[in-house]
């Protein structure tokens, strides 16, 4: 039974976390988004291309991907199956790590798009206000910083995901979540690799600047 549990939750937070929110935002308003900008389907392509208001709307909801499968998903399907109450306690954080993993990967590997997707900022941002909300705080206060003085989006979302573990553990996370936690950032800067690429070659685009092939995206 708690196999049928995770495979649930790991399917239903993936399908959850693959909802192509940008492209299908940009498709109502007539442009394929993988079409245009840098080609990717999240929020700051979203933000380049459609604006401020779409670009907050993609990421709030890509965010709430993650929130609401990691927050929702684990008592959703133990209910489903009569987890009794004092499993339910026992296995909730496994449950929700879970199912925010599966809706990272969903977002970033979308079904939908032939596994093409966004690079799970906004989405991972979601899992981390239920699993670890302190330590976002953290991370949050290090991106404003590093894009307050760099306007690199790409090069902010690297620095946050590279503080990640760092952050958790000194707001007392168990070594268990600081390790998931690296594997979340490490998982982040990965998607990031051809923005550090131009930013090494100086090609990499600031966000306000003109529009290029090589704008950064989240």
């Amino acid at each position: 039974m708690e196999v049928l549990r995770y495979t649930t939750i790991v399917l239903s937070a993936y399908l959850l976390g693959s909802i192509p929110t940008g492209y299908l935002l940009a498709q109502f308003r007539g442009v394929d988004i993988r079409q245009v900008g840098s080609g990717n389907i999240g929020a700051t392509n979203v933000f380049r291309i459609l604006g401020k208001s779409a670009g907050t709307f993609v990421l709030l909801a890509d965010a709430l991907k993650g929130f609401v499968a990691c927050y929702f998903l684990g008592q959703i399907v133990g209910a489903l199956f009569g987890a009794g109450d004092n499993q339910k306690a026992s296995s909730r954080e496994s449950y929700s790590i879970v199912a925010g993993l599966a809706a990272i990967l969903g977002h970033n590997y979308t079904c939908w798009l032939k596994f093409k997707g966004g690079k799970g900022i906004a989405t991972s941002a979601g899992v981390l206000i239920a699993l670890v909300p302190w330590a976002l705080l953290i991370i949050l206060a290090i991106w404003i910083a590093v894009f307050a003085a760099s306007r690199y989006v790409s090069l902010a979302s690297i620095s946050a995901a590279f503080s990640l573990p760092f952050a958790v553990w000194l707001t007392g996370g168990t070594p268990t979540m600081v390790l998931i936690m690296a594997g979340m950032g490490a998982l982040a800067i990965y998607k990031h690799k051809m923005n550090i690429q131009r930013l090494l070659n100086g090609t990499e685009s600031k966000l306000g600047a003109k529009k290029t092939a090589h704008e950064s995206t989240t």
